[in-house]
């Protein structure tokens, strides 16, 4: 496969990633959770509107809250890179796994460049235990990253992607 066409693949995986978690953080926003009030969905998962300042887990929110441009720009930046890693690597799933990072990565930086926080909205828990909220953002980097873990176990007579194959 051509670098322009692998370019071209990688940008539609991460633009879609990116586009499906901004509909579904609107429709949070706008519709479902307005008012903000949690909604039960099964015993173990609510929606529950949360914005967070932070990086993973809500880490440095209070330094950061400060600062949402930086961190955009900085996520903003890493999406590009990984973009351009992923046009460059000969393996299937390692460019969809690296697209579907920088997918997360620019959901979650138009967020913090439009609101100064990152919209979250899905609430894992077992009883009283709370895993941190999270989006369709976050969901595309742990797929994307269980991708690239997965290409990177070795697998005997694996072969790059073949133009024509």
């Amino acid at each position: 496969m051509s670098w322009s066409r692998r370019l071209s693949c990688v940008v539609a995986v991460a633009l879609a990633a990116a586009g499906l978690d901004q509909a579904s953080k609107w429709l949070m926003l706008e519709i479902v959770l307005n008012p903000p009030e949690p909604i039960a969905l099964t015993p173990f998962l609510n929606l529950r509107l949360g914005f967070n300042t932070g990086v993973s887990f809500g880490l440095f929110r209070d330094t950061l809250e400060a600062w949402p441009g930086l961190l955009g720009l900085f996520k903003f930046a890493a999406g590009f890179g990984l973009l351009a890693w992923a046009a460059f690597t000969e393996h299937r799933l390692e460019r969809i796994g690296l697209a579907l990072m920088a997918g997360g990565a620019f959901g979650n930086a138009l967020d913090r460049w439009r609101q100064g926080a990152v919209t979250d909205f899905l609430d894992l828990h077992w009883g009283e235990w709370h895993w941190p909220t999270f989006n369709g953002a976050d969901i595309a980097l742990t797929f994307g990253v269980g991708l690239m873990l997965l290409a990177a176990l070795p697998v005997r007579n694996r072969a790059p992607d073949r133009a024509n194959a």
